[in-house]
């Protein structure tokens, strides 16, 4: 079991600066997020990364919830705003692959896959100004900008951080920011 003070601890989270430019204000908070993802699976057995503790959402595991937001990364760097093909697991016929990958995936492996996915990520942020606009779009939508991918990940990110902190909190009574 991990103890709170080694995820608040975690090495590679850095706190964003209290005042920047526009896409380091961006950026940071997004490496903050995606850093606490690995901080809330730090020590986490594979029973307990698997467990889906609500029983409502039955496919919902901390494994589940790192699967989704590899894929996530995915969608809105590589195929929106790169237009590249979708490399997710989901398909019309099973809309929750990408879920149930995390009760079949080992959490090690799905969190080596999310850092890879984040690292294809930063490369793309890289190359372009927050302005540019997404190579696709869904048919009626206004075009997106990577200032609106990013802000869109930070929510997205912090947001799935939250069911983390419960989930994490159930598995095994560990709590940390």
């Amino acid at each position: 079991m991990t103890d709170e003070n080694t995820l608040l601890n975690t090495p590679g989270r850095v706190d964003p600066p209290m005042a920047a430019d526009e896409r380091t204000m961006l950026t940071t908070w997004l490496e903050w997020h995606r850093a606490t993802v690995h901080a809330k699976c730090v020590g986490l057995s594979p029973e307990l990364a698997t467990a889906t503790p609500l029983p409502t959402s039955p496919l919902t595991s901390i494994g589940a919830v790192v699967s989704h937001l590899r894929w996530v990364e995915h969608a809105w760097f590589e195929t929106r705003l790169m237009g590249l093909p979708g490399r997710g697991h989901a398909t019309r016929e099973d809309p929750d692959a990408d879920w149930r990958r995390g009760g079949e995936v080992p959490l090690h492996r799905l969190l080596a896959e999310y850092e890879e996915q984040c690292a294809r990520s930063r490369e793309i942020t890289d190359r372009l100004d927050l302005d540019s606009v997404a190579l696709t779009a869904r048919r009626g939508e206004e075009p997106t900008t990577l200032r609106w991918v990013l802000v869109h990940m930070v929510e997205e990110t912090a947001r799935h951080n939250g069911h983390l902190d419960v989930l994490r909190e159930l598995a095994d009574g560990v709590t940390g920011e």
